[in-house]
């Protein structure tokens, strides 16, 4: 049942999976901006940047294409799939139990979740690394076990504070960090247009078009993993809200972060190949700047990674509830704390490779999310509202049990295009059949998988909804949604 006791303004947020009344939903399309510019300051960026240099072996203006074009395409999903929170007023993957059912969106919600465990580990690492990077460069303390031990749970308790305070406090947070960056981006940039060598940068040979298309799903998978979370950002609006600028705000507050990051990437991997490759890439970007610029930046990466981590963990906390975990949303940020915790230290003590671990997630974390957006998005076409009892209703007298609890339709779809998107894919530690193909080639498994995904839930029988007596008994009679 949804919740018809108002929030007071300014109090942390309390409110779980439960539709936000329209008497609170005070929220303005602007504030999502600085959301999204803070969803992307990562100083992994530049590695990624670098990486199309000397792995994908693409020039200056190639890089500039991919960086161009994958926060349009990635970010652009993310906004048009937020519009769905305006709709329902509910957390993502709170509205997706009406798409694939009750039981159904278990399943889902599941690889979705884990999912996030990896993102969460990754930016846990990355900031304990920038932690470590600026004591050295400051008071000359050398790395350790120990060390990186202190570092990681110091960097994951401040994210788990940070995230159970709420959305409000989420936005206040991003919207000073999106400034402060944001000059102290400036700064590295001045920087690198003084010292670089140009001639070298654009003297770079072209690379492959398929090493384009490659690259472009990397970048753009940091974005394809935001999408089934824009609409936890997007609840607090008016239903009124107009829906360009949800989508505007997306592509445009992640675009004003990629691009430069990306290009100041390439630019520095002409001169330090070894970026692109790092175990610790942190420490090998403080070493490339001068200590005047390196501590500072790295620190407000640091706030950028907190940012990105809270901001995950919030929405984790949403989907944990939505997976059964009955435990107040800020309790339920913990799991995912915990679980970063135990990754993370494996990550940083034990594997031998950072960035091979980090673009071999990237690839499965695109197919995976992709798989439930193809759906979900030819739902939110069909559907214009949500109804907040049946979500809430977990039992077989809610309107989305559908079939034992499962919508059929969505569930074929979805299985049946991850299955597809796997065999396109190559990492590390895997590689599908259909790997070597053109598609495969070209890391085009994740496009596949939403396209897919989308065209076979277009084609099966609409899924009816289910209407109970009025006792809640006996067999439902099935409706047209």
């Amino acid at each position: 049942m949804s919740s018809t006791t108002a929030e007071p303004e300014g109090a942390l947020e309390t409110r779980g999976l439960e539709p936000v009344p329209d008497a609170e939903r005070t929220g303005r399309t602007r504030e999502l901006f600085p959301t999204w510019v803070a969803a992307n300051i990562s100083v992994l960026l530049l590695t990624m940047g670098a990486g199309l240099i000397v792995s994908n072996g693409l020039n200056f203006w190639q890089v500039l294409v991919v960086a161009l074009v994958s926060p349009l395409l990635s970010y652009g999903m993310v906004g048009l799939i937020s519009i769905s929170g305006k709709r329902g007023g509910s957390p993502g993957m709170t509205l997706s139990r009406a798409v694939f059912g009750q039981r159904g969106n278990l399943f889902p919600g599941a690889l979705i979740w884990v999912a996030r465990w990896g993102w969460e580990t990754i930016n846990a690492v990355t900031g304990a690394y920038a932690i470590i990077t600026v004591l050295d460069i400051c008071f000359g303390v050398e790395s350790s076990t120990w060390l990186t031990v202190v570092t990681l749970v110091a960097f994951v308790a401040c994210t788990f504070l940070i995230s159970g305070l709420g959305r409000k406090i989420l936005h206040i947070c991003s919207t000073w960090s999106t400034y402060a960056f944001g000059a102290f981006s400036v700064l590295v940039l001045i920087y690198l247009i003084a010292e670089a060598d140009w001639s070298a940068v654009f003297d770079q040979p072209a690379g492959s078009t398929a090493m384009m298309v490659a690259g472009v799903g990397t970048i753009a998978a940091g974005g394809i993993s935001w999408v089934p979370t824009g609409p936890d950002f997007t609840r607090y609006l008016p239903r009124n809200a107009s829906n360009k600028p949800l989508v505007g705000h997306a592509v445009g507050g992640a675009a004003i972060v990629v691009v430069p990051m990306v290009l100041m990437g390439a630019v520095m991997a002409v001169s330090a190949p070894k970026l692109s490759t790092a175990q610790d890439p942190v420490s090998f970007l403080g070493s490339l700047l001068p200590t005047w610029i390196a501590v500072p930046y790295l620190i407000m990466a640091l706030v950028g990674m907190l940012l990105i981590n809270s901001m995950s963990m919030y929405s984790a906390g949403f989907t944990a509830m939505t997976l059964g975990i009955k435990v107040p949303r800020a309790w339920a940020v913990s799991v995912n704390a915990v679980i970063s915790l135990i990754f993370g230290y494996i990550l940083m003590n034990v594997a031998t490779s950072f960035m091979g671990s980090f673009i071999s997630f990237l690839t499965l974390l695109a197919v995976a999310f992709s798989a439930w957006i193809g759906v979900f998005g030819i739902d939110m076409l069909r559907r214009k509202t949500y109804d907040g009892e049946a979500l809430m209703d977990t039992k077989r007298t809610s309107a989305y049990w559908y079939k034992a609890g499962f919508a059929w339709q969505a569930m074929t779809a979805w299985a049946i295009a991850l299955l597809v998107g796997l065999l396109f894919t190559k990492v590390d530690w895997f590689s599908g059949p259909l790997a070597t193909s053109w598609i495969g080639r070209h890391g085009l498994g994740w496009l596949v998988t939403i396209l897919v995904a989308a065209a076979l839930y277009a084609v099966l029988p609409k899924t009816p909804l289910v209407e109970q007596d009025a006792t809640g008994k006996g067999e439902p009679e099935l409706v047209s949604a």
